[in-house]
């Protein structure tokens, strides 16, 4: 029966978008080439705690999310490189609060650079917020008018590339992609 086939091979990811005042995630499923949006939100840090404060928020929150939403897999954007050093230690703290949560579940995980989610999801790697926040609804059929803020799109478009990857890295190893409608 193809449909209990299809949902066997499903597989729940989560992608993170870490950083200390505004932390991203997003929740979808992959079915063959099928994506599907389930749930994404921000975990948000009020910028008077200290950077300690902001990391059990964040560890708290991933973990409370892998928790209710239970993902195989996660996957977090990589630091980019800035030009304020201390800006990039403090994200790298941020991703870590969230890869330790991820870790502490027993998730698969993944780190992609922005240029390639970008990529992966719009097909420029240097894609605007704007244009990364379009394709990830048009992807993952979400509603325009539900409101969702950068943090949630850019979690989302992350969880897609490691989605896409997985299926580029299974057309690798075995030549072909499952499509719809084919058997």
């Amino acid at each position: 029966m193809k449909g209990s086939k299809e949902l066997s091979q499903s597989t729940r990811i989560i992608g993170i978008d870490p950083g200390s005042r505004y932390t991203g995630f997003g929740i979808i499923d992959r079915a063959g080439n099928r994506l599907k949006y389930i749930h994404s939100g921000v975990i948000c840090c009020n910028k008077e705690l200290d950077l300690s404060e902001k990391l059990v928020l964040i560890f708290d929150g991933i973990y409370e999310q892998i928790e209710k939403f239970q993902p195989q897999n996660g996957s977090i954007e990589r630091i980019f490189h800035s030009v304020n050093a201390k800006t990039s230690l403090v994200l790298g703290h941020a991703r870590g609060a969230a890869l330790l949560a991820m870790k502490k579940k027993g998730l698969n995980i993944s780190e992609h650079a922005p240029t390639e989610v970008k990529s992966a999801v719009v097909g420029i790697g240097k894609a605007s917020k704007e244009q990364v926040s379009a394709m990830v609804r048009i992807l993952l059929n979400i509603d325009r008018n539900l409101k969702m803020r950068d943090d949630e799109s850019d979690a989302l478009a992350v969880a897609i590339c490691y989605a896409n990857m997985k299926n580029f890295n299974n057309f690798c190893r075995t030549g072909s992609v499952p499509l719809k409608g084919v058997s």
